[in-house]
């Protein structure tokens, strides 16, 4: 077990924890959450053995392999798989003591080798491997690409998908849906409830904490206490701590009556749609989870925009993507003032398009878009967090849009975003990721927006500053269009969900608990080949749907081929050599007996890598060029 034995751990004069003491089994999926600089990283640097406490001791069974998400990547030309692979350090020790010992023709110690990594299961490794980059969002095509090509976010998954191929008794997990979209948090999600090992997870996200989690080790006032039950239970005992504090329970009387009415009020208006409904049962969780929140550090609001025109924006028959392709097709909408959309679909699909497109950072290909006179956009994008200037203060980034006001109206505005006393004042450079993404979410909201554009907004932000946000978007008297990976923002905040794929964007008839199942069918139909027919369409709709269909499967039929040509190619190259490794694996072969039948096998054995290497490359070849050719039709 993993065991905190009165432990205190000092950053300078200042205590992060003192006392702590708890005890972690095997196999127990914990969540670690507290505000930010309160120790969370410091503790996982504690486990790691990168630092050691000031007082008190921390145990760990000595033979437990300790698996954690490395924050930085080598620029190499490696491939991205065999990064991936690099995970399991006993797969490739093994592979690389077998490559030695048959050079040197040791037939014994060849026999034990296979065996060890039957065992291992190093004959499924890349399979393993491949299986972890196409749940993080990867194509196939991705996996032999070096590492040099990927951007920063996509080698963040690299790096994940490195730490869950290692067969760890003890994952470490910081901040792991960052950088991810709603759909690859679904499948890490449900990664993580299968993984037998210990999980130690530091998230910001309450619906995956609640998902995964079994207790919750939280981190307040220099204590760390373990609570039994998921984030949910975390609150509710929270808040009756808190309730125990009298200015925290006249404060929390005044959160519920506040919410309680806004409840009521979108009850009333709410329609029938299951997107609604859902919403007002999420309002109504909202009311049991804001007395845990009363003594967050965030409170800001939105104010009434200056004008809120109808419509405020449309688009009509709009085409959008970029030079080398076409990612969105005949899209009609129109934004009123109240409209809150939630976007899903498929990673890739066309969400942050269909944002910029709204935004007007991309010029329709074909179609209009049609603005209202008074439109005033608050668009929020991570990009926008490299546009600060790194020599300015939050007080002059504000002064930048309002040269007029004052600056300790500025700062008392900035202190409901957490830039209290000298903070405002500070140069952004040094900043965290949350701290500039709070700056730019002030700045966004001090400009009075009636449209909301937000991207990823909860990226790098604690848990506190998503349920300021959350509560403040209620409020907010313009349209918002929002993607997300947190459900439980998309939850209060959304109450119709559109989709986006296949380059159309329509409504889901669903509420957002059905878009996993959604999304599983999907991808089952991806991977066969076929496409759904939504059934609501009309004749019309499904005659053109079904002519375009039947001439891209005739366009894309000939390649197909090829790509299952290839598979069955090494399909059948692959049985063969895991039948010769069985074979190898006996250890009476490697008597002087056998000495002969034993060359004659190893002569095969080469023969068979040379072709399993050819068959890979054919088939990896097939499905890159099918891949093109599917997002080209």
């Amino acid at each position: 077990m993993l065991q905190f034995d009165n432990v205190t751990l000092r950053r300078g004069p200042r205590v992060l924890f003192h006392g702590a003491t708890f005890q972690i089994h095997p196999g127990q999926k914990t969540g670690l959450t507290g505000a930010n600089g309160t120790g969370k990283s410091s503790l996982f640097a504690l486990v790691l053995g990168a630092l050691t406490s000031d007082e008190g001791t921390v145990r760990r069974p000595a033979g437990w392999v300790i698996a954690h998400v490395a924050q930085e990547m080598p620029a190499s030309g490696q491939a991205a798989i065999d990064f991936v692979l690099d995970g399991d350090a006993e797969l490739r020790r093994l592979q690389r003591e077998l490559a030695d010992v048959e050079t040197r023709g040791d037939g014994e110690r060849i026999a034990h080798l296979h065996s060890e990594l039957e065992h291992i299961g190093g004959y499924q490794a890349n399979s393993r491997a491949a299986s972890l980059m196409n749940g993080l969002g990867f194509a196939p095509s991705d996996e032999m690409r070096p590492l040099t090509d990927f951007s920063g976010g996509w080698r963040m998954r690299l790096n994940l998908a490195r730490a869950l191929m290692c067969r760890s008794d003890l994952l470490l997990l910081d901040e792991p849906t960052n950088h991810l979209d709603l759909d690859a948090v679904i499948w890490l999600e449900s990664w993580l409830k299968q993984y037998r090992g210990t999980l130690l997870l530091i998230s910001h996200d309450r619906d995956f904490l609640d998902s995964v989690s079994t207790q919750i080790l939280h981190i307040e006032q220099t204590r760390a206490t373990l609570y039994s039950g998921n984030y949910s239970t975390f609150e509710r005992v929270r808040a009756e701590q808190l309730a125990n504090q009298q200015a925290a329970f006249e404060k929390q009387q005044r959160e519920i009556a506040h919410m309680h009415s806004f409840v009521e009020r979108f009850r009333a208006k709410a329609t029938k749609a299951r997107q609604a409904q859902s919403r007002v049962k999420a309002l109504e969780r909202m009311e049991l989870i804001a007395p845990a929140h009363v003594d967050s550090p965030f409170s800001f609001s939105f104010r009434p925009p200056a004008k809120n025109p109808h419509p405020l924006l449309k688009l009509d028959a709009c085409a959008a993507g970029y030079a080398d392709r076409r990612v969105l097709d005949g899209v009609k909408l129109v934004l009123n003032p109240g409209d809150r959309i939630g976007l899903l679909g498929p990673n890739g699909a066309g969400k942050s398009t269909l944002i910029k497109l709204l935004a007007g950072e991309l010029a329709p290909l074909k179609g209009e878009r049609s603005e209202a006179r008074h439109l005033a956009i608050g668009y929020f994008a991570q990009h926008q967090l490299e546009q600060l200037q790194a020599g300015h203060s939050p007080v002059e980034h504000l002064l930048l849009l309002d040269p007029q006001a004052s600056e300790q109206g500025l700062r008392d505005f900035l202190g409901g975003f957490g830039f209290i006393g000298d903070k405002a004042l500070e140069p952004v450079g040094p900043f965290s990721g949350g701290e500039k993404s709070r700056l730019v979410l002030a700045m966004l909201v001090y400009q009075r927006p009636n449209l909301l554009l937000l991207d990823e907004p909860t990226n790098h932000l604690d848990l506190e500053m998503r349920q300021a946000l959350a509560t403040a978007l209620q409020d907010f008297e313009g349209a918002m269009v929002i993607v997300s990976h947190d459900r439980h923002l998309l939850r209060l905040t959304c109450d119709q969900l559109l989709l986006v794929y296949h380059a159309r964007v329509e409504e889901f008839s669903g509420d957002l608990d059905a878009y996993p199942a959604w999304l599983a069918g999907h991808n089952r139909a991806n991977r066969v080949g076929s496409t759904a027919v939504d059934k609501a369409d009309s004749a019309e709709q499904r005659r053109e749907r079904k002519r375009l269909e039947a001439e891209r499967r005739k366009t894309l039929q000939p390649l197909r081929r090829v790509l299952e040509k290839a598979e069955a190619e090494l399909a059948r190259v692959q049985s063969e050599h895991d039948a010769l490794e069985h074979q190898l694996a006996d250890v009476s072969l490697y008597e002087a007996s056998a000495k002969e039948r034993l060359q004659d096998l190893l002569r095969r054995k080469g023969a068979l890598d040379e072709q399993l290497g050819s068959a890979e490359e054919r088939w990896l070849a097939a499905a890159e060029a099918l891949e093109q050719a599917e997002q080209q039709v």
